[in-house]
């Protein structure tokens, strides 16, 4: 395998990255275990398997671009360094960080690790208690940046009878369908459908040939009125909110997880009744739990309406061997603050029907675009700066998570849950994943360990709030 240059979100997602903000996203799979010794069967598979999937050799090497910068960098920090100026006191470590490593490098690309040994990237670990417990602190740690991003914990079961698989990817290495792609291939073969292959990329001229030039031009005006569009868009959603000081945070550093399922002919029941997609209901099962779990905790919910970002993939389906994140987004505001628990799902279906009439590639949520607009120094310099503005962008992230239908196994063992875990951006206390395995739909809940001590409450009310709707649908 050759090196591959990061797509610009994937080298956004790797710039935007400090010690206190990994910006992994993981999956932590529980499994029955057959006998007492599964666990450990399980770790020897999976490092004897990974040695045979080429994406798990992949490292991530910055690319060498020279540039003379060295005179300027002092003249340029000294205005972030003005005496009672907090924002820009907030900037300054990471924009003085950006500006050196950018004096050598600019993009990056992955490339085989010649040195790669899966061993250094599987462990297996003492038996727990609580897997959610165990997964919040191994996802605080973030993956070595010298070796392929990625890591498989695995956690025997104290009663001896399950064991738990954390699946940790860089979201610069892979994205959640890429992620999924790599992990699926560490377990049992299965029968899954072979992908298409991706067309090759025709070759490309050194100078266009003139005749394109008009076409080239209209492109190019229309990326700009895109882009254009965007950040009003974004300025404009960022006006008249009101969300709530629990969903965001100074950084701790730390990681609680927490997971719920719930019967995914519970969630047809309700879409059946009240109208809507299944996505709908799930949304808005989110904006009832907060709501429950605000008040509950005494921070009220009256005039709460937080900004979710809701992910949307650009890939197209069954593309062989995806590579590069390809996300734009939806922006919708979370009625928290509607008591009616049908009410809340009706507002959710309008906003996400105007987002899809709209399209992805128009509105705040949009914003992952603009990263195809930046050249690499523009992400080594704005990476952090924009990872600090993620709080001005959105409250909470709601993403959605593929899984195969088809039930996976490992040495044997039946997967019988798995709970996808998505990065918890600056700022941020929490971050919602769903997904859809075998008839259950699966939330995973990640939160700052210190801003919420109360995750499992949180998750408790994921639970009531599915319950609400059915009681509310039936007497409706």
């Amino acid at each position: 395998m050759t090196a591959d240059p990061l797509a610009p979100l994937d080298l956004a997602f790797w710039n935007i990255e400090s010690a206190g903000h990994p910006m992994h996203l993981a999956a932590l799979g529980v499994f029955s275990a057959r006998s007492p010794s599964a666990a450990a069967h399980a770790a020897d598979l999976l490092a004897a398997r990974a040695a045979a999937v080429p994406g798990l050799r992949m490292r991530i090497r910055d690319t060498w671009q020279p540039l003379a910068l060295r005179q300027s960098l002092a003249a340029f920090r000294r205005p972030w360094q003005a005496p009672g100026e907090p924002f820009a006191a907030a900037l300054r470590q990471p924009l003085a960080s950006a500006l050196r490593r950018s004096l050598a490098f600019g993009g990056a690309a992955r490339e085989p690790d010649a040195g790669f040994d899966p061993l250094d990237h599987i462990r297996l670990h003492p038996a727990a208690a609580d897997f959610h417990e165990a997964a919040g602190r191994l996802m605080g740690r973030p993956l070595e940046r010298t070796r392929p991003p990625w890591e498989a914990h695995v956690l025997p079961g104290e009663d001896g009878a399950s064991y738990a698989v954390l699946f940790k990817f860089h979201h610069a290495l892979a994205d959640g369908l890429r992620a999924l792609t790599l992990a699926a291939a560490l377990m049992d073969p299965t029968d899954l459908p072979t992908p298409r292959p991706r067309p090759a990329d025709p070759p490309r001229a050194a100078l266009p040939d003139l005749r394109e030039v008009p076409g080239l031009v209209r492109d190019a005006l229309s990326d700009a009125g895109r882009a254009l569009d965007i950040g009003a868009a974004v300025a404009r959603s960022t006006l008249d909110m009101r969300s709530s000081p629990a969903l965001t945070c100074a950084p701790s550093g730390t990681r609680r997880t927490a997971g719920v399922v719930i019967d995914l002919d519970d969630v047809h029941l309700v879409r059946k009744g009240a109208g809507g997609t299944v996505n709908d209901v799930l949304i808005a099962v989110v904006a009832g739990a907060l709501r429950r779990w605000l008040d509950e905790r005494g921070d009220g919910s009256e005039g709460v309406a937080p900004r979710a970002l809701v992910p949307v993939s650009r890939r197209r389906p069954r593309t062989a061997h995806p590579q590069g994140n390809r996300l734009s987004g939806y922006l919708i505001r979370l009625p928290v603050d509607e008591p009616d628990p049908l009410a809340r799902l009706a507002q959710v279906r309008t906003a996400m029907d105007r987002n899809k009439d709209a399209g992805p590639h128009r509105g705040a949520g949009a914003v992952a675009l603009l990263a195809d607009h930046v050249p690499p120094l523009g992400h080594r310099l704005g990476g952090p700066l924009l990872g600090q503005a993620a709080r001005l962008w959105f409250d909470v992230l709601v993403t959605s998570v593929p899984l195969p239908g088809l039930g996976l196994r490992l040495g044997g063992d039946p997967l019988g849950a798995v709970f996808p875990l998505a990065p918890l951006a600056p700022g941020h206390s929490l971050a919602v994943a769903v997904s859809t395995y075998r008839g259950r739909v699966h939330y995973g809940l990640v939160a700052d360990g210190a801003a919420v001590p109360d995750l499992d409450r949180l998750a408790h009310a994921v639970t009531a709030e599915v319950g609400a709707l059915i009681t509310a649908r039936d007497h409706h």
